[in-house]
């Protein structure tokens, strides 16, 4: 799979919006999961609701049952995703501080 596959194949439609998970763009900005969802909450303003939300456990069970690994194991059973749409994630490219992050900024 090229690299446009694999991201096309981590997009999800949720609520009528095409959206990423917080654990794909980590992984696809190169920092933790954890080190994202904490700066967006530094920097909730920037993230409104056509940016980026919470799933419900209804939603993430839906999605999570298409993972052929889950990465359900690696985060914790009372946190639930969230999901950013495609300004959501052109966002986080200005919040992160990653060296692809930052590359992203500058395309």
């Amino acid at each position: 799979m090229n690299e446009i596959q694999i991201i096309q194949s981590k997009i999800y439609e949720v609520r009528g919006r095409r959206v990423m998970l917080d654990s794909d763009l980590a992984e696809l900005y190169q920092v933790e999961t954890r080190a994202l969802n904490q700066a967006v909450k530094r920097n909730e303003n920037r993230f409104p609701d056509d940016f980026m939300f919470r799933l419900t456990a209804e939603e993430w069970a839906v999605i999570s049952s298409q993972f052929v690994m889950t990465s359900r194991a690696k985060r914790p059973k009372s946190a639930l995703p969230l999901v950013f749409t495609e300004h959501g994630a052109l966002m986080l490219s200005s919040v992160l501080r990653s060296d692809v992050a930052g590359k992203v900024l500058v395309k």
